[in-house]
C-alpha cells in the first residue's frame, strides 16, 4: 500500500492522487498505521497543487490527529496553494486555527511538541492575505486575533494586510494604534506602508473625519531620506486589541522593520488614496478631490490652503507648484472662482504659477464679473508679479477692451482646467451627504460593540445594539459577528438564537446578511450550545446559499461537547414531544455529519 501511495504521490493525474487519498483515508479507519509523515507530506502537497483542497485538509488533519506536522517550508507551501480558491481558504484557515487551540492547550505541559505545532508569521500571512482577497474580513479579524492570542510576531507583510482587512471591517480606532510605530520606519520601507495609509486614510473619510485625514497626510508629508533603519531591532513593538484600557486584553506583537525574505505574496491593494511616486507617498486625485470637497462645504478654504503649504513644505517640493495649480484650476473649471481666489490668497508667499492668476481673470472677465477682475490685477501687481502680465492683458479701465479680453482668452479655461482631480469632484459631489453621516454612525457603533465584547461587558453591548435598532441604523455583518462572539466567549449561547431570529428578519429585507463566514459561526456556537434545530436550520440555509460546510470541524465541536447525546436512544425512550423532536434533530444532524 505504502509503495501504491508513494507511486500514485507522483502523478499529475487527478485519478491517482484521488486513490492515494482513497488508500490512507481507508488505512486511517482501521487498524493499519498510517504512512511515514514525509510520504504523506507529499501526497499533501501533490493534492493541494492539484487544487484538491480538500482532500489535502483531511491529510493534513490526519497527521495532527497524530500529534505531528509538516515542516515549516512545506506546510507553508501547502496553505500556499490551498488558498487559491474559496474552498481552500476556508480549510486552511479552519486548520489552522486547530493549530492554535493544540498548541495553547499543550503549550503549558512544556512539551517539544509545542514547538512543532506553533504557527508561524508565514502561515498567518497566507491565510490573513487570502481572507483580504475573498473578502472574508470576519474570518481575518479572527485570524488577527489568533495571532495575538498565540504570541506569534506579525512582520512588516502582515501590518499591510491587516490594514486591509481593518478597513473592510471599519475597524478605523484598531488601525489607528499601529500609526505611532510605523511613522517611524525608515524611508526605504515608506513605500511598502503605502497600503497601510491608504486604507487610514480612507476610514477617515468614511468616518467623516477631515481634521484627521488632513493630520495624517501631514504626517505622511515627515518622512526624510535620513530616517536611520531599524532592521535590526529586536524588540517588538505592541497594539492593543480591543482597547488599551483592557488590563487582560489580547495585544498584537509585530516588528515594523521585518520582511520575511521567504514571502511570496503581493499583500498590495489597488491604490485609491495614496500613491507612491518617487520614493515618497503622495496624494491620489481621489483623495485631493474629497479633500477639496470637504473643506469647501464646511467653509474652510484656508485650512485646505494651510495642508497644501504643508505638502509643499515637507513633501513634494517643486511638485507641489502642480498641486495647488490642479486644486485652483479645478475650482475655476467647476465655476467655484471665490474659492479659487482665496486659496491664492492664503498662498501669497509661496511660488505660484502666474498662470493661476490668468486663469481665474479669464474666468472673472468669461463671467463679466469685471470689478472682481480689476481687483484681481491691481492684486497681481501688488504682489510682484505685474512684470508678468503680457502686454495683451495691460488693464486700461475700458470694459470694450476687457470685453474683448474675455473673447480671446476664454477658451483657455476650458482646455487647461478639465482634469482627472476634476472628474474626481464632480463625482464627490453625486455622493448623498446622509449616506456619509448613516455610515459614520453605524461603523462608530460597531466599534463600541467590539470593545464592550472584547471587555465581557455584554450589557454594554446589547445596549448599544437597542440603541442602533431604535435610531434606525441598520446593523452589519459585523454587528451581528462582534455580539456572537462575546456571547460566545462567556458561553451565552441561547442569546445567540436571539440574534439569529433579527438576521432572518434583516434577510428578508435584504441580501446584505448572506455573509458565510457569519453562519459558521452561528452553526458552530449552536451545536455547542445543543440548539440542533438551529443547526439544522443553518445547514439548510448554507446549503441553499452554496456556502462550503467544514463537516470536519462541526463533527470534533458535536462530540467535544455532546460526543454520547442521544446515542443508543429511541423514540420510544423519550418521556414528551419536546424530547422526540430534540432526538430527531439530533439523529438528523448525526446522520448528516456521517454522509460524504
Amino acid at each position: 500500500m505504502r509503495l501504491l501511495i508513494t507511486e500514485f504521490s507522483y502523478s499529475l493525474d487527478f485519478k491517482w492522487l484521488r486513490r492515494a487519498f482513497d488508500i490512507v483515508v481507508s488505512m486511517s479507519r482501521g487498524k493499519s498505521e498510517l504512512p511515514r509523515l514525509d510520504l504523506l507530506t507529499k501526497l499533501c502537497l501533490s493534492l493541494a497543487r492539484a487544487q484538491m483542497p480538500i482532500p489535502a485538509s483531511v491529510i493534513l488533519r490526519l497527521i495532527l490527529r497524530k500529534k505531528n506536522l509538516p515542516p515549516v517550508d512545506m506546510l507553508g507551501l501547502i496553505f500556499l496553494h490551498m488558498v487559491k480558491t474559496d474552498t481552500g481558504t476556508i480549510l486552511a484557515s479552519n486548520i489552522l486555527s486547530e493549530m492554535c487551540c493544540l498548541y495553547q492547550h499543550i503549550i503549558d505541559s512544556k512539551s517539544n511538541y509545542a514547538k512543532i505545532v506553533k504557527p508561524d508569521t508565514l502561515l498567518f500571512n497566507l491565510i490573513l492575505d487570502a481572507c483580504a482577497r475573498m473578502k472574508s474580513s470576519v474570518k481575518g479579524q479572527q485570524m488577527v486575533e489568533l495571532m495575538a492570542q498565540v504570541g506569534v510576531v506579525a512582520d512588516a507583510h502582515s501590518i499591510v494586510i491587516i490594514s486591509q482587512i481593518y478597513e473592510m471591517n471599519k475597524m478605523r480606532d484598531e488601525l489607528k494604534r499601529f500609526e505611532r510605530h510605523i511613522d517611524r520606519v525608515s524611508a526605504p520601507l515608506v513605500f511598502h506602508y503605502r497600503q497601510f495609509y491608504d486604507s487610514l486614510l480612507s476610514l477617515h473619510f468614511l468616518f467623516n473625519d477631515i481634521d484627521a485625514a488632513s493630520a495624517l497626510i501631514t504626517e505622511m508629508c515627515r518622512f526624510k531620506d535620513c530616517n536611520p533603519s531599524r532592521e535590526g531591532d529586536s524588540e517588538p513593538c505592541s497594539v492593543p486589541i480591543g482597547s488599551a484600557s483592557l488590563k487582560m486584553g489580547l495585544k498584537l506583537q509585530f516588528l515594523p522593520e521585518l520582511q520575511l525574505n521567504d514571502t511570496v505574496m503581493k499583500v498590495e491593494g489597488k491604490p485609491k488614496y495614496v500613491l507612491h511616486e518617487n520614493g515618497k507617498l503622495a496624494l491620489s486625485s481621489k483623495a485631493l478631490a474629497k479633500l477639496v470637497r470637504e473643506y469647501r462645504s464646511r467653509g474652510r478654504i484656508n485650512e485646505l490652503s494651510r495642508l497644501l503649504i504643508c505638502i509643499q513644505n515637507k513633501l513634494w517640493g517643486s511638485e507641489s507648484v502642480k498641486l495647488s495649480r490642479d486644486v485652483i484650476n479645478a475650482c475655476i473649471h467647476l465655476g467655484w472662482l471665490e474659492t479659487a481666489h482665496d486659496i491664492l490668497d492664503d498662498l501669497e508667499g509661496s511660488p505660484i504659477d502666474i498662470s493661476l492668476y490668468m486663469s481665474l481673470l479669464d474666468a472673472y472677465y468669461s463671467r463679466k464679473m469685471f470689478k472682481v477682475g480689476d481687483r484681481l490685477v491691481k492684486q497681481i501687481k501688488s504682489n510682484g508679479l505685474g512684470e508678468s502680465l503680457s502686454h495683451e492683458m495691460a488693464i486700461s479701465g475700458q470694459n470694450s477692451e476687457l470685453e474683448s479680453r474675455r473673447t480671446s482668452r476664454s477658451e483657455n479655461v476650458g482646455l487647461t482646467s478639465k482634469s482627472d482631480l476634476v472628474e474626481s469632484i464632480i463625482q464627490e459631489m453625486k455622493e448623498v451627504e446622509n449616506i456619509y453621516h448613516a455610515s459614520a454612525v453605524i461603523h462608530q457603533l460597531n466599534s463600541s460593540i467590539y470593545y464592550f465584547t472584547k471587555a465581557k461587558m455584554i450589557g454594554d453591548a446589547l445596549k448599544t445594539y437597542r440603541r442602533m435598532l431604535e435610531i434606525k441604523v441598520q446593523p452589519t455583518v459585523q454587528t451581528y459577528a462582534y455580539l456572537i462572539d462575546g456571547y460566545s466567549a462567556m458561553g451565552m449561547y441561547r442569546e445567540i438564537t436571539v440574534l439569529w431570529g433579527d438576521i432572518k428578519r434583516n434577510l428578508e429585507r435584504s441580501n446584505s446578511m448572506v455573509y458565510r463566514d457569519l453562519y459558521e459561526s452561528l452553526l458552530l456556537n449552536f451545536i455547542r450550545g445543543g440548539y440542533f434545530e438551529r443547526v439544522l436550520e443553518i445547514i439548510a440555509f448554507m446549503t441553499e446559499n452554496r456556502m462550503y460546510l467544514d463537516k470536519w470541524i462541526y463533527r470534533n465541536e458535536f462530540f467535544k461537547f455532546h460526543k454520547g447525546l442521544y446515542k443508543n436512544k429511541k423514540a420510544s425512550d423519550t418521556g414528551n414531544e419536546v424530547q422526540m423532536q430534540r432526538l430527531e434533530h439530533v439523529q438528523t444532524f448525526r446522520k448528516w455529519l456521517r454522509a460524504s
